[in-house]
């Protein structure tokens, strides 16, 4: 049953569809553009500065990075490595401006607000390896001119980009990158396979529902994917789960992506990795989006929570080393 909170919410959400994702794109730009000129997210109401930089890759490519920076934090702040959500498919800066906002100015951290490339024009590896981890690897490479600590650094990203987060820990770990201090995996996409109990059962949910899911895997992984998925592009293909970075995983009851989400954590607690996991009840995909809703409210809060805890513990936490 849905949160009593949620329900006018639900019967409002608009209705996507992902077999076209160019038409989604303007569908959502053009719902940006309102909120945008109605003065919804205002960074300098909240005390924080935004600015929009584009980071070189070395094959050539750029990405955009939106840096944001409360006032008043130090000189090695914590950082947040985001990426936001949107199927692979759709998305940009602004899509959860709103979040980084919250997060920044609640951690007194500065979040680094990934903008990488989409599908089915850019398909994987392309999101994970020219944007998402080369986005960490110039985070730590210019941390002192961002003004942020190399060994206080996190990875976090919702729906899409919480698969995007735990791929990136993954290769940070298996190639010696970066040391992580902590990931938040909030509603995390994961499994390409799309046969837990709760992608068969929610077809019609609000926020996401397991069509979309078909859509996102098809646009985004190769024609051909029946077996050879690699584990940086479906994480929950991983074999080895050890050494990671101490975890916050959030699922929500009504969301297709719930169980993937549930067992990934399970996976990462009994590979020896400190692991918070949430399951929101009555609750549908990206709820806490809906501001107005106090179980949105407390998710957000749970999400700083965790951050601060974890920048305070140190960086003796960072993902282990062989």
């Amino acid at each position: 049953m849905l949160d009593p909170e949620l329900v006018l919410a639900a019967s409002v959400q608009p209705k996507y569809d992902f077999s076209d994702p160019l038409k989604v794109r303007l569908q959502i730009a053009r719902l940006s553009a309102a909120l945008k000129a109605q003065g919804y997210w205002r960074a300098e109401e909240q005390g924080i500065n935004c600015e929009d930089v584009s980071v070189a890759h070395p094959d050539g490519m750029a990405f955009g990075v939106r840096i944001y920076t409360p006032t008043g934090v130090g000189s090695a702040a914590p950082a947040i490595v985001f990426f936001h959500g949107g199927g692979f498919m759709v998305g940009d800066l602004d899509f959860e401006h709103w979040r980084c906002l919250k997060w920044a100015a609640g951690t007194s951290s500065v979040v680094l607000s990934c903008d990488y490339r989409l599908s089915p024009e850019h398909r994987y590896p392309a999101a994970v390896e020219d944007s998402c981890y080369a986005c960490l690897l110039w985070a730590a490479d210019r941390a002192t001119d961002i003004g942020i600590d190399a060994g206080r650094i996190a990875v976090a990203g919702s729906s899409c980009g919480g698969g995007l987060a735990a791929a990136t820990a993954l290769r940070a770990r298996d190639e010696g990158g970066p040391p992580i201090l902590c990931q938040t995996l909030i509603y995390p996409v994961l499994d390409d396979q799309m046969q837990t109990t709760s992608m068969l059962a929610f077809i019609d949910t609000p926020g996401w529902d397991s069509r979309s899911s078909v859509h996102m895997w098809n646009h985004y992984l190769p024609e051909a994917r029946v077996a050879g998925v690699p584990p940086y592009a479906a994480p929950a293909r991983a074999s080895d789960l050890s050494g990671l970075p101490r975890t916050y995983l959030m699922t929500a009851e009504m969301d297709p992506l719930r169980d993937e989400g549930l067992a990934y954590g399970m996976r990462l607690l009994q590979a020896g990795v400190p692991t918070e996991i949430h399951n929101f009840a009555g609750a549908f995909h990206a709820f806490d989006a809906i501001a107005s809703s106090s179980l949105a409210r407390r998710a957000l809060d749970e999400q700083v929570s965790f951050f601060q805890r974890a920048f305070h513990r140190g960086p003796g936490n960072s993902q282990h080393r062989e």
